[in-house]
């Protein structure tokens, strides 16, 4: 699998897909109406909190880390909407699992998402096999069930970089584990996407992996690299008639995660606003 893999297709009706709504917020878009994806990953780790406790598993699974997260903005998701989210497991191994997450708005809005998420052991917060009878509920909408751990991303040089900037670390950005949440990475890009609107003018793909966290009083650096199209391969064969944009987040010579953009494919039935 590489970055330009396809996401699992919503199951309608299954029973064990995990369904939620709940109203765009003020606090979760941007200047122009539109759902951040900081504030959309939020959402996702909100309704993956959400199905553990209506499961009955909160305390028995109650920590997860997330090692990669894909995000498809198809169509920009806007203020006043309503959002429906849809959950269901698209992958499974013993001790992690990938989720898959679908976000609609009422007016035609859409953003798709697949998560790693690695099952923690709250004691020796170590990765620990997920029991049993937890596993059965995930297996009801897979078939795929030795998942493994492959990086889709490297991290970028700072001696051929297009850019370097610093990227402050707030309180409000650490969570219980002491770390950088999962949802402030994608502040950074969001940052990014500020300083070059054009790329939020067509159906967008980013995503994130996460190498070591990030703590509170560390100087993070974020070192941005533009591939241009042609010598993109490396990102998956049908990536190589588009640009690819990678941002590294580094403290001095450590990598804490990379993160990639790239135009989607546009589906010919979808209108893109810009800002």
């Amino acid at each position: 699998m590489t970055l330009d893999k396809r996401l699992m297709p919503v199951l309608d009706g299954h029973p064990d897909v995990f369904e939620r709504e709940w109203p765009l917020r003020v606090a979760d878009i941007d200047r122009y109406g539109r759902l951040r994806l900081d504030a959309g990953a939020r959402h996702v780790q909100d309704i993956g909190q959400d199905q553990l406790r209506e499961l009955g598993f909160e305390d028995v699974h109650p920590l997860w880390i997330v090692r990669r997260t894909m995000m498809d903005v198809i169509n920009p998701i806007e203020f006043r909407d309503l959002l429906r989210l849809r959950r269901w497991c698209s992958a499974t191994s013993t001790r992690w699992c990938e989720k898959r997450v679908r976000i609609d708005g009422a007016k035609g809005g859409l953003i798709e998402c697949e998560a790693f998420w690695i099952n923690i052991n709250p004691n020796t917060l170590m990765p620990s096999r997920i029991s049993d009878d937890f596993m059965e509920g995930l297996r009801r909408t897979t078939d795929v069930d030795r998942l493994r751990w492959h990086p889709y991303l490297r991290p970028g040089d700072r001696d051929t970089a297009t850019e370097i900037h610093d990227y402050p670390v707030r309180f409000t950005d650490i969570d219980l584990f002491n770390h950088m949440n999962n949802a402030a990475y994608w502040g950074v890009v969001e940052d990014y996407l500020s300083a070059t609107p054009q790329l939020l003018n067509a159906p967008l793909r980013v995503t994130i992996e996460h190498e070591a966290p990030v703590s509170l009083g560390e100087k993070l650096d974020i070192i941005a690299h533009v591939h241009p199209a042609g010598s993109t391969d490396e990102f998956g064969q049908g990536l190589v008639d588009r640009t690819v944009t990678t941002l590294t987040y580094a403290v001095g010579d450590e990598t804490k995660a990379v993160a990639s953009i790239f135009a989607l494919q546009q589906p010919r039935h979808l209108q893109i606003r810009s800002p």
